[in-house]
């Protein structure tokens, strides 16, 4: 993770934000189960909870955090959040105040791919052609205010070039190991102020050697924070997962009606998990862009010892 010092996280996103008509919507994913860091929040919370549900910074959750770095660019009253029933005991009292159908609840928790397209499939009935921002809830970033300004660039140039797919790659400070990569190729040209590049490949936990390679050759560590147009999202799914596709489009027609609870709950009794990295981002890339992000520490906090490590650091206590 970066070595650098928490910013405001109060501070609006610095200049180049798009205008309210550009700023979309934001889809917060909370449905994963946290399994790697439990040993962690187990000792802080003293129940099963994952890990976006947990103080983990002082009394602060990585949900609480998310959703107030979301809303320096996007109102909540146009944030979904996608959920797991299961969950509900957590994130019930963290999400009192969300806008009337905000909550997306998944019948159970089948990986990032079928939350997401339930997430798109159910924003399509409103703004089909909208800009979306796609954001974990469970990652750390060390200056909220300049990771959303990048975010804010993002959105100017899917709404010069509504084909595109722009994910966030943090600039790596270590060849990290236990991140996911995106190797830049060529630059798009763009007329934002922000550089922007064409993908060459994914790599996941690749080796000590091939992470100083990818250093050195300017790779960038995958935040999973993706922007784009939800119909450019729902193409690239349909294109990479056709059968996870017609799969909810079956279940379309009964979405946003009352029979919507039982047709999802039928479709995820059948559904496989799937990643949506390995499943989807992994087989497409002609309309992938990856947009650095420098002077913003990230961390997916999958690790315990990374986690204490970094609030050791920062002089944070968790859960106090």
């Amino acid at each position: 993770m970066a070595d650098r010092a928490e910013g405001e996280n109060g501070s609006n996103p610095r200049p180049g934000a798009p205008s309210d008509r550009r700023r979309g919507w934001a889809l917060i994913l909370a449905g994963g189960d946290g399994t790697r860091l439990r040993p962690l929040t187990r000792r802080i919370s003293g129940d099963e909870r994952p890990k976006q549900f947990c103080p983990l910074v002082g009394t602060e959750t990585l949900l609480d955090r998310t959703r107030r770095r979301t809303a320096l660019l996007v109102p909540p009253r146009r944030t979904l959040l996608v959920l797991t029933q299961s969950h509900e005991r957590y994130y019930a009292p963290l999400l009192a105040d969300a806008a009337p159908g905000c909550l997306i609840v998944q019948p159970a928790n089948r990986s990032t791919a079928p939350a997401i397209l339930y997430g798109l499939l159910r924003l399509a009935l409103q703004a089909p052609d909208d800009p979306v921002v796609i954001l974990p809830s469970d990652h750390f970033f060390s200056d909220d205010g300049a990771f959303m300004a990048h975010v804010a660039a993002a959105l100017e140039e899917v709404a010069a070039r509504p084909d595109l797919v722009i994910l966030l790659g943090a600039a790596p400070d270590t060849p990290e190991t236990e991140y996911g990569w995106i190797e830049p190729a060529e630059t798009i040209p763009a007329d934002g102020p922000c550089p922007l590049f064409r993908v060459s490949r994914f790599w996941e936990k690749p080796s000590p050697p091939l992470a100083r390679t990818l250093m050195a050759r300017g790779g960038l560590w995958n935040t999973f924070v993706m922007v784009g147009a939800v119909s450019a999202f729902l193409a690239l799914i349909r294109s990479t997962a056709p059968g996870l596709y017609e799969a909810f489009l079956r279940v379309r027609p009964a979405l946003g009606r009352p029979e919507e609870a039982e047709a999802v709950r039928a479709l995820y009794a059948a559904l496989p998990p799937m990643n949506f990295s390995d499943y989807i981002l992994a087989g497409s890339r002609p309309n992938l862009a990856v947009l650095p992000v420098h002077g913003v520490g990230w961390s997916d906090w999958g690790e315990s010892e990374r986690v204490l490590a970094e609030l050791a650091r920062m002089g944070i206590r968790p859960g106090n």
